[in-house]
């Protein structure tokens, strides 16, 4: 039978009557003891019967005389006539024929979860006069729902939700229904009905349960002075676009029970007189979009003489404010969810009288007070959620100690270690958690015996929680046993793991950041991600590990000192995308099989001593997005990019910087449009840069190629350990959380001939250009200033020759600029910007340079080398002055002026003006005074 059981209970004595009947008929098909079937209702079911497909053969036991026998089927005790027919879950099909109108007693008919190809519901079902149950759940009934149905006046439940094609144009048909106690069209489409809706189940007197969820209602009739639905008990709108305030007539629904319309897009404050429906028992509001305090509608609710609530989700709105003292009055609730919203304070003490609370759900908030030691006293605790909050405070055995229910701890804060476990070390908590999540809170320096004993575990992170200390490998054997997620990352462990770990539930470690020492164990598991960097794991990578993890997706160990190959069954994992063993001692050459890795995204097998050359394999992956392979001993040419791509290759960081890599820089390298960073300093490269850098377009335009979620799982923390150095602003840089923000290209130290291509300075998102220590020659290209987002230009050590161009100096960004050592001549160009970069050793090296801020005076000079306190000469500093200081004087009198004009504010502001005036004119002549005495010191 179909009638809703996820939240909202049976509270209709006639829906309970016929659970009951219809069980007791499909579990006893000889209940109708000495009483057989009508022969004509027998006929008429093995007719009905012909019109179906049976493929489980469920309705086998159709066969002998007496009909009243067969399964799904029910008859009156006394005259024999079919009442019931209950085909739920029969995984029928085919069609449903009229034979059913010959069953005049018929009055219930169940046949949800069966499927019917999509057809129309028959209009003929809408002749069965005495039918008073009609199930159709999920039946796949698809096209117009038959306005026929509304001549089944007798009819109390009818179910039709679960139809994902079926839909209405109207619900006027509904009027018929008098009797009507319970409607379910969840799911139903009811577009075109509009606002028409509420008219229509308006005239259903006796309607009780009412289930509109998921049907793309999209709006209110708020013209409607009050509902007629006195007796209704459920209303269920659930997932419907509908945009609107609260209307009021909620508040004639005195007898409602269930209010659920979560995830609309009601707006404005939540009414006080909600609280007023004292026999409320679920209140369902999260997911929309409204705003302002609860402490009102808690207020109400705490004044009812014997308030219902037990359940109250708001989460996911705009709320504000405190929680209110009153919420300790609902003491029938069970589970409270106020996630996603703006409350602040402190968990107030009153929460300790919900003795009956089951839930407790305050993730994503703004809470910044402790958490009261009344906390303490919620027996029935089960969940709690405290994550991305800014707690602070202690907790002590009085808040845990009394908690014998508690399943799963969520507890997280943006201040780090602002919220301490001040614990026994040996105390033994009463409860035996699944889930645990506890991150920036302050747990060590010692790993307590509350978290040995938690032997039920399969969801744990405690991560950056101060635990400093040694912890035998035989926890972590029993752990990773249980656990499908282990994250202890950010801590100081001092461990070694069991040499092998089995486990078929282990989907992702996370032992980022400690002091695990020891080989790397062999993981014999279905893990998809793993995280060891940051530790001090030594020994080699297994040689098997594509055997024994074959649906790796992350597998990151970089910053530790592993040595040895890298072991070519890497590449059995089909599924890999991210790969990161920087920082390490690999040796030898790196496998050649890449070309099966069809989904990877990420390689850095930076800072090794890895040997040979590139494989070509590497780089003809399509959907590679990053590849390090910088501070190696890698040589030979640089392997051309893929010409087979069927899209752009997404490739965005190229670093093969510090490696012994010679050749050209292939013309090839000119299809990564998707570049952002190009990084091949300190080679052997030789010849000409290649003059079609411009295509690069993701600097040429500003386009982000990707985001954040694309390149890195960021629930993961993978971006924050994926780094890269670049030389930038005269020193190396480290990036990590900003990684995709770095835009670069770095040919620095190689011996690249030719001449500087004009085609670069298209690339106006480029915010770092490193060509030092080459051999170019030619001239810095004129349109430099271009490249309006450049932030440091290195063209140091290299034969340009010319004069610097004046467009330099409209980069207002700049703040890093090394030219010496090239052939430049003629005048330094001056402007706002490059005289902030006054330091001569930029130029140096340049002996055909001359004006600020070298020594050396531009032919046409008259007085001796300027100097970087003078911007010009005496007369011109002089009026600097001056005008500044009569800007002063004409702001002054522009406001106060007026103020002295006013008749009505002269007499109370003529003795301050007055003192304002001599403050101005003493004033004005100390700055007279001051740039004298600059001048002058500037002509000595």
């Amino acid at each position: 039978m179909a009638i809703r059981h996820s939240n909202n209970p049976c509270s209709s004595l006639l829906l309970c009557f016929v659970v009951l009947l219809l069980l007791v008929s499909s579990c006893s098909g000889n209940s109708n003891v000495g009483v057989r079937c009508m022969e004509s209702e027998r006929q008429q079911l093995l007719d009905f019967k012909e019109g179906l497909m049976d493929p489980f053969g469920r309705l086998s036991s159709w066969v002998g005389l007496d009909c009243c026998k067969w399964q799904g089927v029910r008859c009156k005790n006394r005259t024999g006539h079919v009442t019931m027919l209950n085909l739920q879950n029969y995984h029928l099909g085919g069609i449903i024929k009229p034979s059913l109108l010959h069953l005049k007693h018929l009055t219930h008919l169940n046949l949800a979860e069966n499927f019917f190809g999509g057809t129309q519901i028959p209009k003929f079902l809408g002749l069965l006069n005495n039918l008073r149950y009609l199930d159709l759940y999920s039946s796949g009934y698809g096209g117009e729902i038959p306005p026929h149905l509304g001549n089944l006046s007798h009819l109390q439940v009818l179910n039709l939700s679960g139809n994902f094609g079926l839909r209405a144009e109207s619900l006027v048909w509904l009027s018929g229904l008098s009797s009507l106690e319970s409607l379910d069209l969840g799911r139903v489409d009811l577009y075109d009905v509009r606002g028409s809706w509420l008219k229509a189940v308006n005239m259903l007197p006796s309607l009780v349960r009412l289930y509109l969820d998921s049907c793309q209602l999209k709006s209110l009739d708020l013209t409607l002075p009050s509902l007629n639905l006195t007796s209704l008990e459920v209303l269920d709108l659930f997932d419907n676009p509908i945009k609107s305030p609260l209307p009021h007539w909620f508040s004639n629904l005195t007898n409602l029970q269930v209010l659920d319309l979560r995830s609309n897009n009601f707006y404005g404050s939540i009414p006080f007189w909600i609280g007023s429906l004292c026999k409320l028992r679920i209140l369902r509001l999260n997911s929309n979009r409204l705003h302002g305090g609860i402490m009102g509608v808690l207020d109400r609710f705490s004044a009812c003489q014997n308030n219902s609530l037990e359940i109250l989700y708001l989460g996911g709105n705009y709320l504000v404010g405190s929680l209110p003292q009153s919420l300790g009055a609902l003491r029938n609730l069970q589970e409270l969810d106020l996630n996603t919203n703006f409350f602040w304070g402190s968990i107030p003490a009153s929460i300790g009288n919900l003795s009956s609370l089951e839930l407790l759900e305050l993730s994503d908030n703004n809470f910044n007070g402790t958490i009261p030691e009344s906390f303490g006293r919620l027996a029935k605790l089960s969940t709690v959620s405290l994550v991305s909050n800014q707690m602070e405070g202690v907790l002590t055995e009085t808040h845990l100690s009394n908690l014998t229910r508690l399943d799963s701890f969520r507890l997280t804060t943006y201040h780090n270690k602002s919220l301490v476990f001040n614990l026994k070390h040996d105390w033994v908590p009463p409860f035996r958690l699944t889930t645990l999540v506890l991150i920036n809170c302050l747990i060590g320096p010692s790993f307590p015996v509350w978290l040995l004993v938690q032997t039920n575990l399969s969801y744990v992170i405690v991560s950056n929680a101060g635990i400093s200390d040694i912890v035998e490998e035989e926890w972590f054997a029993r752990l990773f046993s249980s656990c499908w997620f282990v994250d202890l990352s950010n801590n100081s462990i001092t461990a070694k793991l069991p040499p092998r770990i089995y486990s078929e539930m282990l989907e992702k470690v996370d032992l980022s950041r400690n002091n695990f020492v020891g080989q790397i164990p062999l993981w014999e598991t279905n893990a998809t991600q793993l995280y060891l960097q940051r530790n001090s794991f030594s020994g080699s990578i297994p040689e098997n590990i594509g055997e024994l993890m074959p649906r790796l997706k992350t597998f990151f160990v970089s910053r530790n000192q592993i040595s040895g190959r890298l072991p070519s069954s890497i590449c059995k994992i089909m599924g890999l995308k991210f790969l990161s063993v920087s920082h390490n001692r690999l040796s030898g050459q790196l496998p050649d099989c890449w070309n099966k890795l069809r989904r990877l995204k990420v390689v850095d097998a930076s800072n090794n001593s890895l040997s040979g050359e590139i494989p070509s394999s590497l780089t003809s992956l399509c959907h590679l997005i990053l590849l390090m392979l910088g501070d190696n001993n890698l040589h030979g040419d640089i392997p051309f990019p893929p010409n087979s791509c069927r899209q752009v290759p997404l490739l965005n960081i190229l670093q093969l910087r510090s490696n012994l890599l010679g050749g050209n820089i292939p013309e090839e390298i000119c299809r990564l449009s998707n570049m952002r960073s190009l990084d091949l300093s300190n080679n052997h490269l030789i010849g000409s840069i290649p003059k079609c850098l411009h295509n690069f377009t993701a600097l040429k335009y500003g386009n982000r190629s990707l985001d954040y979620e694309e390149l890195f799982d960021l629930q993961d923390g993978t971006i924050n350990e994926q780094t890269m150095l670049v030389g930038t602003k005269g020193r190396e840089l480290e990036y990590s959380r900003t990684l995709l923000e770095v835009k670069n290209i770095d040919l620095s130290e190689n011996n690249l001939i030719g001449e500087f291509p004009k085609g670069i300075c298209r690339l106006a998102f480029l915010d770092t250009l490193n060509l030092s220590t080459n051999y170019l020659s030619g001239s810095i290209p004129d349109n430099i200033g271009d490249m309006r987002w450049l932030e440091s230009l290195d063209l140091s050590v290299n034969k340009f020759s010319g004069p610097i161009p004046s467009s330099l100096s409209s980069l207002t960004l700049l703040n890093h600029l090394k030219l010496s050592y090239n052939n430049l001549s003629g005048r330094i160009p001056t402007g706002y910007q490059l005289q902030t970069l006054n330091d001569s050793s930029n130029y140096q090296g340049n002996p055909l340079l001359c004006g600020v801020p070298l020594l050396t005076r531009c032919p046409g000079d008259i007085n001796s080398p300027p100097t970087p306190s003078s911007l010009g000469g005496s007369k011109d500093k002089l009026w600097l002055y001056l005008s500044i200081a009569m800007g002063y004087i004409v702001g002054f009198w522009g406001v106060c002026g007026t103020l002295v004009m006013k008749e009505s504010w002269r007499q109370a502001y003529f003795r301050y003006v007055d003192e304002l005036k001599e403050k101005l004119l003493l004033w004005i002549a100390l700055t007279i005074a001051r740039s004298r005495r600059m001048i002058e010191k500037g002509n000595n």
